[in-house]
């Protein structure tokens, strides 16, 4: 699996969901692009590393961000959790209201434990989440997210996926979608500017 695949991918993710909302991407004051008006984020309900039931009701009152990854990734989601687990750091208190939800890609590998341990190495407060192939494509299709296994001979297999980072409001709105890239300056300038408007 190569970083320019799943850049481009997070790329034509990022098309497909401006072509379904072509009024959604503003000029905003936010460094990620803003749909506008906001609209609720789709709801879902997964196992989650907790223990308990993962979805987005549980987060109300706190910015969830939302990514979608695979244990087994070399770059782009290690990258990615180690952006935001910065990110949360920079914030300092204010890092308290803000969830990052991890939802797999992969479930025939990532049970929760593996996940759980994955994103412990990260910030222990980030939760996982993995269910059946069929529920989880269900919830990448409502969130326009595309996953895609790279076939090998071994068990040591790529997918390639989108890999932008949807940012959800304290009300459940679906508020914006950060590219892929970005370092922690970036989020900790979006959700102070969140944070203060909620």
């Amino acid at each position: 699996m190569s970083r320019c695949a799943l850049v481009l991918g997070s790329r034509l993710a990022l098309l497909a969901l401006l072509a379904a909302a072509p009024a959604a991407w503003a000029a905003p004051s936010l460094k990620a692009g803003v749909f506008e008006p906001a609209a609720a984020a789709p709801e879902f309900s997964i196992e989650g590393t907790d223990g308990g039931k993962l979805n987005l009701t549980r987060f109300r009152g706190k910015l969830t961000l939302l990514v979608f990854g695979f244990t087994h990734c070399p770059e782009v989601c290690p990258t990615t959790l180690a952006t935001l687990a910065q990110a949360r750091k920079e914030l300092g208190a204010l890092g308290e209201s803000v969830q990052v939800v991890y939802v797999t890609v992969d479930p025939e590998r990532d049970d929760l434990e593996r996940i759980r341990k994955y994103l412990g190495a990260f910030d222990r407060s980030f939760i996982g989440g993995t269910a059946k192939p069929e529920v989880l494509a269900a919830l990448r299709k409502s969130y326009g997210v595309f996953a895609l296994k790279v076939e090998g001979k071994t068990e040591n297999y790529g997918m390639n996926h989108s890999s932008s980072i949807f940012m959800i409001d304290r009300d459940g709105r679906l508020r914006a979608l950060m590219p892929y890239g970005h370092a922690p300056a970036d989020f900790v300038h979006d959700l102070k500017i969140m944070l203060a408007g909620s």
